[in-house]
């Protein structure tokens, strides 16, 4: 187990990169989401690999890319805190959402990259929720995605921690708190 790798998890528009970012501008290491790239990236090539067009494809190109980013960070040499934001099992929630087949040997790729057993979620939050370009899913569908994750944590063995709503540096703080607690 990765003990320094955390997870910072949730459904759509709640925060989570803000609150990478705070991190980061504290000099914590951080690792951004693959989502927003990868469709960047099919919208700016025409590809399918889009949530509202090739699910599927979209899923592998968000497990690829996750696994890799998960792999380059095993390559730096540190064991201070470093913060995900998302996690490879994003990935196996959405394909559990959108019913897409996990195979076993997707599941050992999950199996051989843990991270730290504290994994910290973001609830859903109306009042800064939006949708854009690359952020389609309805409210309805934040809700959702929240619980799935949720689900999707705990059933693979993690602690699910829940990061109250407020300003991003008490979110932060919250977090950096909870950074020492046992396991």
């Amino acid at each position: 187990m990765k003990q320094n790798f955390y997870v910072i998890t949730g459904g759509p528009g709640v925060g989570k990169t803000g609150v990478i970012d705070a991190l980061k501008s504290q000099g914590f290491l951080t690792v951004p989401e693959d989502a927003r790239p990868i469709i960047r990236e099919q919208l700016a090539t025409g590809g399918d690999g889009l949530p509202w067009r090739n699910k599927e494809r979209y899923a592998r190109l968000m497990l690829k890319a996750s696994l890799k980013s998960y792999d380059e960070m095993c390559k730096t040499d540190t064991s201070n805190p470093v913060f995900f934001d998302r996690g490879i099992l994003d990935t196996i929630c959405y394909m559990t959402m959108e019913q897409i087949p996990i195979s076993k040997p997707v599941i050992d790729h999950v199996n051989s990259r843990p991270y730290h057993k504290h994994v910290f979620i973001l609830p859903p939050w109306k009042e800064i929720y939006g949708t854009d370009r690359e952020r389609k899913q309805s409210w309805e569908d934040a809700e959702l995605t929240f619980e799935a994750m949720r689900e999707t944590y705990l059933r693979f063995g993690y602690q699910v921690i829940e990061v109250p709503r407020g300003g991003i540096a008490d979110r932060v703080q919250f977090i950096t708190n909870h950074l020492a607690d046992p396991i």
